[in-house]
């Protein structure tokens, strides 16, 4: 190619590059999702004495967790197996406090949950701003952390459609995932709930005093 024409071509594709390249991702912070991370959007802490709004608090404001499973793999059977996976407990501002997870049979973790439907759920506020702002360590517990166990089952028809659309609005690259995975809309039914955001060990939460808080 000449040395003008290339020239030329460079300086009609540059802007598409650049804009490429920082244009924000489907996702966490990307177009169309409720980004948290934005200081003008993530709501103030509750009080750290208000150990079950605190709970609600962090399971509304994470996108993701680690959620770990009993594994049924042989190299590895019987013990502990985490997987990180996208979760909602609803539209940005009215979260339900139900972890809700959009799964595939493909996903190991969903074998290991066919086998033993048991959990435990994880989820942090460094996924947020919070802890950037105030220089909190993730394993800080000055870094709020809530750890969530019980069983994952599959929504039924009555609470399909709502936990369906509470993922889609967090997570809208997920509508665009392949049907052929078979993808169901999974929740965890919390048994227990320890809550960990300040110094001398978590904090016990009932799941009736959890789901009794009222938080928008």
């Amino acid at each position: 190619m000449a040395g003008p024409a290339r020239a030329l071509l460079v300086a009609l594709l540059a802007p598409v590059l650049v804009a490429l390249l920082v244009a924000p991702a489907w996702g966490r912070g990307g177009k169309g999702h409720g980004d948290w991370d934005t200081g003008a959007l993530l709501p103030p802490l509750p009080p750290r004495e208000d150990a079950a709004r605190v709970a609600r608090f962090v399971t509304h404001v994470c996108d993701w967790g680690a959620l770990a499973t009993i594994s049924t793999q042989e190299a590895v059977l019987g013990q502990p197996f985490a997987d990180v996976l996208s979760l909602s407990d609803g539209p940005p501002g009215a979260g339900s406090g139900v972890p809700y997870f959009y799964l595939s049979p493909l996903q190991q973790s969903v074998g290991n949950l066919q086998a033993n439907p048991g959990a435990t759920l994880t989820m942090s506020l460094a996924q947020t701003d919070f802890c950037r702002k105030h220089g909190f360590d993730p394993q800080s517990p000055l870094c709020a952390h809530l750890i969530l166990a019980g069983t994952v089952t599959k929504v039924n028809e009555t609470e399909g459609e709502f936990a369906k659309q509470s993922l889609f609005i967090r997570h809208p690259e997920m509508k665009t995932w392949p049907s052929s995975h078979n993808w169901f809309v999974a929740k965890l039914n919390i048994t227990n709930i320890w809550l960990l955001d300040y110094f001398g060990g978590p904090k016990i939460v009932t799941p009736e005093e959890y789901y009794n808080v009222t938080f928008q």
